[in-house]
């Protein structure tokens, strides 16, 4: 038996009606926006694109739900492909599987420094209280000092790595000193509850959905360790051959942070349909996402990702030193 088979089918229904009321008011809203906006199609677009997101891409999901690329590209078979986190979505787009995605601050590194050939084309502000190190409630564990020798879980090569490297180095502990237990999100989820780590950094929206089901200590987030910025990538053919269609998607994308701006419960609703997450959940994480337009990356951006590689060449995860300028797309220059 499924899991959805085993929800009584009154509540089941109720919960899909809600998500279905939620999911046609911000359609109305985007079909007056889209109106009003006479988005043009654009000229040359490719005959196809393929996107990689994570639940976590809230723009991107308002696109995607609402065909809103499709209706910009009509000329273009678009594709959306799910990833769990940034190193698996960004390991498709280096073996030419996708053309563009979303991920955290920490995968891109990994893969510059791994000699995969992608370019950063744009980004969001930062968001660090969208990520934190957690214990559970009952834990001993009361200061980020109290980390030394501990089991944390965490993915590798994501935006939680760079967060536990930052709080560690607050604390004044090496790397060495504690014993990195690296899994997936889920399976993270899954170790921490049957408490066989004593610690997990993770962000969201697995942070909000752990948080609101099993109430966990905080032992600190982003705050005053990492912006846990959001950047665009693409493929290096998607750059260099359709510069015009990063610049619609950008358009595109902000327009799509807009209305979520504007109609919150609306977003919420959407996202929760899409994700199979719950509304609470959704509007906990899109609570603490601050306005998130899409912009070429600036030059602090570039110095902020730069202290990331070089925070990992360090510790000696990633096997060379790298320029993160190297592969930031400069549009002036294509």
């Amino acid at each position: 038996m499924s899991a959805s088979s085993s929800i009584p089918r009154f509540y089941r229904g109720r919960r899909q009606a809600l998500q279905l009321l939620g999911t046609t008011a911000l359609s109305w809203v985007l079909a007056d926006h889209y109106a009003s906006a006479q988005a043009k199609p654009l000229v040359g677009a490719p005959a196809q694109l393929r996107i990689g997101y994570q639940k976590s891409a809230v723009n991107l999901v308002v696109l995607k739900q609402h065909g809103v690329l499709e209706k910009r590209l009509p000329q273009t078979q678009i594709s959306w492909l799910e990833f769990p986190a940034g190193p698996q979505l960004l390991e498709a787009l280096s073996v030419g599987s996708l053309d563009f995605g979303l991920t955290g601050d920490s995968p891109p590194v990994f893969a510059q420094a791994a000699g995969k050939d992608l370019r950063y084309v744009g980004a969001e502000p930062p968001k660090p209280e969208s990520s934190a190190i957690l214990v559970q409630s009952d834990s001993p564990l009361r200061t980020l000092v109290d980390l030394k020798g501990k089991r944390i879980a965490l993915q590798k090569g994501s935006s939680a790595h760079y967060l536990l490297v930052r709080a560690l180095d607050k604390a004044g502990i090496a790397w060495a000193d504690i014993q990195p237990v690296y899994l997936a999100p889920a399976d993270a989820r899954a170790a921490f509850e049957r408490k066989s780590v004593d610690a997990w950094a993770i962000w969201d929206p697995y942070y909000a959905a752990t948080e609101l089901s099993i109430r966990p200590r905080v032992l600190s987030n982003g705050e005053g360790l990492t912006g846990n910025n959001s950047f665009y990538l693409a493929s290096r053919a998607l750059v260099e051959q359709q510069p015009q269609l990063i610049h619609a998607l950008f358009e595109e994308l902000t327009q799509a942070d807009q209305l979520v701006q504007r109609s919150r419960q609306e977003a919420v609703q959407l996202v929760a349909a899409f994700s199979g997450l719950e509304a609470n959940v959704v509007s906990r994480f899109i609570g603490r996402r601050p306005s998130s337009p899409t912009s070429l990356l600036s030059p602090v951006m570039v110095a902020d990702q730069q202290r990331v590689a070089d925070a990992f060449f360090r510790l000696g995860v990633i096997p060379r030193q790298i320029r993160v300028a190297d592969i930031v797309w400069q549009p002036s220059k294509v």
